[in-house]
């Protein structure tokens, strides 16, 4: 059978992430064309909660385009057919807490040894060594110990977290990253190796600017959630008649464009507007004169204007109108589908798009143990071993 025109059709991954950062690690791999085998507790993942039509969105946009078997690890006979899976295996995925694979006896030192070309994909919180290894780690306690929620906010509040899961996202990126890498590694050297990707570590160049002014200053820069800690300016959020906008001007180009459409050319030749750092100490008369002109149009006229204009500039949108957003659904990042169980639903694709490879369509993610028969008929057990195996709470 003809492999299909994906730049990793033909690779096998082992899928035993949980929640965000693995799967979406395992995702990127399902979309680039790669067999993703999502194993899973014999009542499946956490994230999927009661499954059925009671399964989170966020479970069925991970878990696109991958097959899903259940197994027991706690089981000497689920580690065995663990071992059995992985023999050709090119990759397993996992993001338990340091230390849990070893204990169960199907960590990287044992299964290389089963099979000396896999790659090892570890996604942690804090990495597998170091006085912090242990530690408990989620999106959100990493968005406070990577400093991103020190930088997050207003200087007269307390520190926030940003929206979203930025460190699950990040880590998964990075896992993606370094398995692809290791793979080109195994290119040349015909050998497997693990790769460790920890979320703490993946957030810090995140803070580049915050980190810049630092070194420069001695200073912590200030939370100030409308506006950049650089000397860029403008760069803030501005009110309209029914909600905002953002703009970010980084060349002289772009200040004069916003003169011009905010109707005040008067100050072309304002000295103390005369480049960014000079009108950064004087921001609240630069808002002021913008935020007098926003206020009067909607957000989307306003938007208009700037945007033809050639100004960065970008309303400030819903969750909701983002997911039906034109462009993004007229280049097929996201997907309009009805779930027979949870109705009509959006589902996003990869964010990487390859000019000579076929793009993969996602389709919908698979029930909990779904392709048992399948994945494990490949290991010679007949339908009468599966339902032994079955009756024992093995898969």
């Amino acid at each position: 059978m003809a492999q299909p025109n994906k730049p990793l059709a033909g690779l096998k991954v082992i899928d035993l992430t949980q929640i965000y950062q693995g799967p979406y690690a395992a995702f990127l791999f399902a979309m680039a064309g790669a067999e993703v085998i999502k194993v899973e507790p014999v009542a499946g993942e956490r994230l999927r909660g009661a499954g059925g039509a009671k399964t989170p969105l966020s479970f069925a946009m991970l878990n696109s385009n991958k097959k899903s078997i259940t197994l027991n690890l706690q089981d000497e006979q689920g580690k065995n057919l663990l071992r059995e899976l992985v023999k050709d295996a090119d990759i397993l995925l996992e993001n338990y807490a340091p230390g849990v694979m070893d204990r169960l006896g199907v960590g990287w030192d044992a299964l290389q040894q089963i099979n000396p070309r896999l790659i090892y994909g570890s996604g942690t919180g804090y990495g597998l060594s170091g006085p912090d290894m242990d530690l408990l780690a989620m999106d959100h306690t990493i968005q406070a110990a990577s400093g991103v929620m020190s930088a997050t906010g207003d200087a007269d509040s307390p520190p926030s977290r940003s929206g979203g899961a930025p460190c699950d996202i990040m880590g998964g990126i990075h896992i993606y990253a370094g398995v692809l890498a290791a793979l080109q590694g195994r290119e040349k050297t015909g050998q497997g190796t693990r790769v460790e990707v920890s979320m703490l570590e993946t957030m810090y160049f995140t803070l580049c600017t915050e980190l810049a002014i630092h070194h420069e200053t001695g200073e912590l820069p200030p939370r100030n959630s409308a506006r950049s800690p650089s000397n860029v300016c403008p760069y803030g959020r501005y009110p309209c008649k029914d909600g905002w906008i953002v703009i970010i001007c980084v060349a002289e180009t772009h200040w004069h464009s916003v003169l011009k459409v905010v109707g005040r050319t008067d100050q072309l030749d304002n000295h103390g507007f005369r480049n960014s750092r000079a009108r950064k100490k004087r921001e609240h008369l630069v808002d002021a004169m913008i935020n007098a002109w926003s206020v009067e149009r909607t957000r989307d006229e306003a938007y208009k204007e700037l945007r033809e204009s050639r100004v960065p500039v970008a309303p400030i949108r819903t969750v909701d109108e983002v997911r039906n957003d034109p462009h993004l659904h007229e280049r097929g990042m996201l997907r309009y589908r009805t779930h027979e169980l949870l109705g009509d639903i959006v589902l996003p694709t990869s964010p990487i798009r390859f000019s000579d490879y076929d793009m993969t369509e996602p389709e919908f993610f698979p029930e909990v143990g779904a392709h048992n028969e399948e994945v494990y008929g490949t290991l010679d057990l007949s339908p009468e071993d599966l339902e032994r195996l079955k009756a024992g709470g093995v898969i």
